[in-house]
């Protein structure tokens, strides 16, 4: 069953499961994990879930680690990924 999320939901979805995961700077999770478990939930599998983590890391959000294949949470921004987490539509 997949639902039709906006960008900024899935945005928020991608940044919830990382913090929910505890992958802040060093601590990271593969890219493609990532792919897996909201791809699932999302239409066109990855391709968006993809899309969307390059606009993170884009907006400073995400950092990438190990040329590109594993992505954490950016610990300088915390505080405002609680709140656009919090502030979120479900």
């Amino acid at each position: 069953m997949s639902i039709e999320l906006t960008d900024e939901q899935l945005k928020a979805a991608i940044m919830e499961l990382l913090a929910k995961k505890g992958r802040w700077g060093a601590h990271y999770l593969p890219i493609d994990t990532t792919i897996n478990w909201l791809g699932k939930k999302v239409r066109r599998d990855g391709k968006r879930v993809k899309l969307m983590v390059r606009e993170l890391v884009n907006d400073g959000y995400l950092f990438v680690h190990k040329r590109g294949e594993t992505i954490s949470l950016n610990p300088a921004k915390s505080r405002e990924i609680m709140e656009l987490l919090r502030s979120a539509p479900q």
